[in-house]
């Protein structure tokens, strides 16, 4: 198994939790590979104190989201599996309905037709039946949907102690150890 994951940042609001993300992948010596989308560029610096070349620095390989023929678009560039976090309605759309018109969702494509592991962090409220019937349709086709939804049972402290806890849950689903939260033990 390939110790590469990819990340994707989509325009969603919550762009930290990629940022972070890819921060604590690196630390744990994990090959990054990431895409961003143009309006996960601006929300980067609407949303944060990074401009998005520093992101991109961070990140062992970038990719610009229109090059749809980079390494990533093809099945025989192995990886652990990928991230979109957070993942727009625009991309999820993109997703369940195999329209690969740029880098981020043929990555995530190619992703479940190898039958790896994809976390897609879909970031609206509230839902209308369209969304949860595009979250039903990636979802029959093997992405793990997993809104960053906080949980307080571990008291966190700050903010980057509730963006941890959903990056740990998104770290056990990928089987990747973490002491990112306090995990629960009974009452």
């Amino acid at each position: 198994m390939s110790e590469r994951i990819v990340i994707g940042i989509a325009g969603a609001s919550g762009v930290i939790y990629g940022i972070k993300m890819l921060d604590h992948l690196t630390k744990k010596g994990y090959e990054t590979h990431l895409v961003i989308s143009e309006a996960g560029r601006r929300n980067i610096e609407i949303e944060t104190p990074y401009k998005p070349d520093d992101v991109a620095a961070m990140a062992s390989y970038t990719y610009d989201n229109g090059n749809v023929g980079a390494a990533l678009a093809s099945g025989s560039f192995q990886t652990y599996g990928m991230v979109v976090a957070p993942c727009t309605i625009k991309t999820l759309s993109g997703i369940a309905n195999c329209y690969t018109d740029n880098l981020l969702v043929r990555a995530a494509d190619v992703t479940l037709k190898e039958k790896r592991k994809l976390v897609l962090l879909v970031r609206e409220t509230p839902l209308h039946r369209g969304h949860l019937r595009l979250m039903t349709m990636a979802a029959d086709m093997g992405a793990h949907i997993l809104p960053p939804v906080p949980s307080f049972y571990h008291r966190p402290k700050s903010i980057d102690d509730i963006i941890d806890q959903t990056i740990g849950k998104v770290f056990d689903y990928l089987g990747i150890e973490h002491s990112l939260y306090r995990r629960w033990e009974g009452a």
